[in-house]
């Protein structure tokens, strides 16, 4: 892809929208429409990195109430024209159809490498990947099992939904998070990943959510490894210009 002068590419995650209550939630999400709003005038793309609702459950003929301005607004820039790419994170694994068929917006459940402008990206949510964190493997070996999806869609919706979102606040082997707190590079797993993908194959960015934690470590050959924080403490956001990448925080306020 090449980006036009004056365009940029976007990166945001882990927004949790709906957690821990609607009107908790809310603020963040007017925050975050705002920031869309803003960036549309001049994104070339937009990548949203999984974890942007806190539960996601696709039934045939459902989906979670709620989140109206979010997907409007996405609606929006993807009719103008604005591509929009979403990567699943571990809260919202159980997407199947509805972004694509309403919404325009590819999505994907794997990281996936992308060249701008000559400078390669490897991009994802980062659950699961790296060395460790087994019990949260295993769990989501049965998350994303197919008869235990169809085991979960029998569920009545207001029962399927209130449970999921009662587990994803209080299981952390569910959700698959560790208090956002950095560990060092030797225990970082998306840290060790990158190192370990580096060399199989150079690329110059490799950017992940899902540790809720802004960071930006240099890797071997001038590559980086960035890790965009979150929308619920920092309200940070990656952008690349053509030439470079910087994380940034985004500071309007909404009550």
């Amino acid at each position: 892809m090449n980006i036009p002068k004056g365009k940029k590419i976007y990166f945001a995650s882990d927004n949790h929208l709906g957690a821990p209550n609607k009107k908790a939630s809310l603020p963040r999400e007017k925050k975050f429409v705002a920031w869309l709003d803003e960036i549309k005038k001049d994104a070339a793309a937009i990548f949203l990195m999984g974890d942007l609702f806190d539960f996601w459950f696709e039934y045939k003929t459902v989906v979670p109430k709620g989140f109206t301005r979010t997907l409007g607004k996405l609606a929006e820039i993807s009719d103008s024209g604005i591509p929009i790419y979403y990567f699943v994170g571990n809260h919202d694994l159980w997407m199947n159809g509805y972004f694509e068929e309403e919404l325009n917006i590819p999505v994907y459940h794997k990281p996936k490498e992308f060249t701008f402008n000559d400078t390669s990206f490897f991009i994802g949510h980062g659950d699961g990947l790296g060395p460790g964190d087994k019990g949260y493997k295993r769990m989501k070996k049965v998350f994303t099992n197919r008869f235990c999806k169809w085991l979960f869609r029998w569920l009545h919706p207001d029962l399927g939904v209130k449970l999921a979102q009662y587990l994803s606040v209080e299981n952390k082997l569910i959700s698959g998070e560790e208090d956002a707190k950095f560990l060092g590079e030797d225990n970082e797993w998306l840290i060790q990943y990158c190192k370990r993908k580096q060399s199989e194959k150079h690329r110059d960015f490799y950017i992940f959510g899902h540790r809720h934690l802004p960071l930006e470590i240099a890797l071997e050959n001038n590559s980086k490894y960035i890790n965009l924080g979150d929308w619920i403490n920092y309200y940070t956001y990656g952008v690349f210009d053509g030439t470079t990448m910087e994380l940034k925080t985004y500071s309007h306020q909404f009550k």
